[in-house]
């Protein structure tokens, strides 16, 4: 994976169980271009075994359509509500397993990683990371929503690692 020469398709992840972030890039000759990104969600009062399974389905059709070379995911790191970090450590396993199924090699970066890669400071605040994202990948506007912005951050950190 270490010739720069051969362009790279990464999709970059940022786990939920209510929004899964997602963002798919290309890295060539060190420009990365942003293809498309946004969020895969869930409804609020499903139980989490049919949120689970609208995540695993959405994924399935994202990875057929795109068919990434990589997927970057970002690691869980602290949570402030116990039952949520459940659900949200559900929903990256499900990620991760839909990945391994289609074959495809996963990254996994925490979320110092991220801020260290895209902002050259692994404290850096979310307005910084989201301000530096659409800088590198040249786009008109902040990445908005949240969950696909952090997203975008994955990818970019992962297209540091493969090259």
């Amino acid at each position: 994976m270490n010739n720069p020469v051969l362009k790279k398709h990464i999709l970059g992840i940022d786990p939920g169980i209510g929004s899964v972030g997602y963002a798919y890039i290309t890295s060539e000759k060190n420009i990365l271009t942003c293809l498309s990104y946004g969020c895969i969600k869930t409804p609020a009062r499903t139980q989490c075994a049919e949120r689970l399974f609208s995540i695993y389905t959405e994924l399935k059709k994202l990875l057929s359509e795109r068919k990434p070379d990589v997927m970057a995911v970002e690691k869980i790191f602290f949570v402030k509500n116990v039952t949520t970090g459940i659900d949200v450590s559900h929903a990256r396993g499900v990620i991760l397993l839909t990945a391994r199924m289609f074959g495809i090699p996963i990254l996994e970066y925490t979320p110092l990683q991220v801020k260290q890669a895209v902002t050259g400071y692994g404290k850096a605040e979310k307005q910084q990371v989201q301000k530096m994202t659409q800088t590198i990948l040249r786009l008109k506007e902040k990445p908005r929503p949240d969950d696909a912005a952090d997203a975008l951050a994955v990818a970019i950190c992962a297209s540091q690692t493969i090259l």
